[in-house]
């Protein structure tokens, strides 16, 4: 038995939308399917046995398919997740934290500003900035060993009630009512690694994310046909110093993602989604995103 949630956060990049729910608790039947050492061998994987913290990083692109239109790239991503996982009581869990920023696929260039190609309007950009990203590791993925290399495997399906459309004020930018997505990623490592339980982490980790998901609200493309599909690659680096410049200074101005939360947070996970909800009025005023975040740390779950 596999909790989806906490897959999601297992692999906690580029969480757009992923679910905002915390993950559920492990069962008797997770227990007995998904061994503790298999658990332990995707936190090495992911992140470490030892609670450091772990970074790490993609690039990519996000494709807009409209019907009756060829596909056109929209913008480019560059990313930056840094986790810690950590074991309580209640066994395994990881927290993170993760920006996002959207750049001008034919420069590079940091958008603060977009122009729609649809309806010629400009709106600013909302970067994804999710504080926490995490949940409860209550089981482990499938993996395939290709000569010297295993790879998880992690699809993610998402459907839940869309936190915008309930609300008059912001379901014109996303009105559907229910958010539904889907991410597909790969993680990839050296199976020595991964099987060796003297190690707190793999020595490399290669990555995939694919999403196929609908219109960021700050696109304002309200209920127009169509879906954006992302396709991103990426790493683990060794520090903040191995990221791309524009994710340096986008980290400059929000330091409070520099790092992973110490603990379980006691809130709950932020999406781009429940983002865009808590800082529209920012939006509307044309502020500059990711808006600037001190390094605070919010208390502690309390484990029964």
């Amino acid at each position: 038995m596999r909790s989806v949630p906490a897959l999601a956060a297992a692999v906690a990049i580029a969480a757009c939308g992923g679910s905002p729910r915390p993950a559920a608790p492990a069962t008797a039947a997770t227990a007995a399917t998904a061994p503790d050492d298999d658990v332990a061998a995707l936190v090495r994987t992911r992140c470490a046995t030892d609670g450091r913290d772990t970074i790490t990083t993609w690039t990519g692109t996000i494709l807009a398919y409209v019907p009756g239109e060829a596909p056109r790239a929209v913008l480019d991503v560059a990313g930056v997740n840094v986790a810690r996982c950590g074991h309580d009581a209640r066994g395994w869990y990881l927290t993170s934290r993760e920006l996002m920023l959207y750049l001008d696929p034919a420069t590079g260039a940091v958008l603060d500003r977009w122009t729609n190609p649809w309806t010629g309007a400009e709106v600013p950009v909302v970067h994804v900035a999710n504080d926490p990203v995490q949940a409860r590791l209550t089981g482990a993925p499938p993996r395939v060993a290709l000569g010297d290399r295993t790879t998880y495997a992690i699809d993610v399906p998402l459907a839940y009630p869309n936190p915008l459309a309930a609300d008059p004020a912001l379901a014109a930018y996303s009105p559907a009512p229910t958010y539904a997505a889907i991410e597909l990623f790969t993680l990839t490592a050296p199976t020595a690694d991964v099987d060796d339980v003297a190690r707190p982490t793999v020595s490399r980790l290669d990555l995939t994310w694919h999403r196929v998901g609908p219109w960021l609200p700050w696109m304002a493309q309200g209920d127009r046909p169509g879906v954006l599909v992302y396709r991103a690659t990426g790493e683990r680096v060794a520090s903040i110093d191995a990221l791309v410049a524009p994710l340096r200074e986008a980290l400059a101005r929000a330091p409070a993602f520099a790092s992973a939360p110490p603990c379980l947070v006691d809130a709950p996970n932020v999406t781009s989604w429940t983002y865009f909800a808590a800082h529209a009025d920012a939006y509307r005023r044309g502020a500059r995103f990711p808006i600037a975040a001190p390094a605070v740390d919010a208390p502690c779950r309390t484990v029964p």
